[in-house]
């Protein structure tokens, strides 16, 4: 399911940052950060940046020279295989013995030797990668209907966020339920009449 989303910079900031918005994987991995799923940038005041974010995920292999394979559609309960083609590159596919947990999305390395990166996609845009699956391992990933987002300069869309952005002050989105919605930012400028930023979701149309 898409959900019609609408930034909208009611801010005094001077387009010198940028609005970063990432999932939490809420099986985490203490080796993995947060992706920077979605950033805005030179937004101006007033001004609206329209996106969609999706329920529905896709997951994809890559390796280290960035090549990616074709992306299945994973929804969660969701079991994935990876096995070796004739010519030893690794396939994914979906599993044949059974469905993973109800919460989660499995992938599963049965190749011999190779690890993978596995990937996996939210409206066309990374959001959550595991690298390194070793032959036997799985990488498991479970996602709720729930953004977090921030204000942050120098941030790659589809980067790992560092933990100083981490640990800032960002807020929950959370987006069950909602079929669209505004969020709105206020607060910054600089000197004395600087104000903290401030996100808000308004004009919210439930399903």
């Amino acid at each position: 399911m898409n959900i019609q989303l609408r930034f909208i910079n009611r801010s005094n900031d001077c387009n010198t940052s940028s609005v970063v918005l990432f999932q939490r994987d809420t099986v985490p991995d203490f080796d993995e950060f947060a992706i920077a799923w979605h950033v805005i940038r030179y937004c101006g005041r007033d001004c609206i940046h329209p996106f969609v974010y999706s329920t529905d995920v896709e997951i994809a292999l890559s390796d280290d020279h960035g090549n990616f394979s074709p992306r299945l559609a994973a929804a969660n309960g969701t079991r994935l295989a990876i096995a070796a083609q004739p010519n030893g590159r690794p396939r994914l596919s979906y599993a044949r013995d059974g469905a993973a947990a109800q919460t989660d999305i499995e992938v599963a390395n049965q190749m011999v030797r190779g690890a993978v990166n596995v990937n996996a996609f939210n409206s066309g845009r990374l959001i959550a990668s595991k690298s390194a699956v070793a032959p036997g391992q799985k990488a498991l990933f479970q996602f709720q209907p729930v953004l977090w987002i921030g204000v942050a300069s120098q941030i790659e869309e589809g980067h790992a966020l560092d933990s100083a952005v981490l640990s800032s002050e960002n807020l929950e989105l959370p987006l069950a339920g909602i079929a669209s919605a505004d969020i709105v930012l206020t607060g910054g400028g600089g000197g004395t009449a600087a104000q903290p930023f401030h996100f808000e979701l308004e004009n919210i149309v439930r399903l």
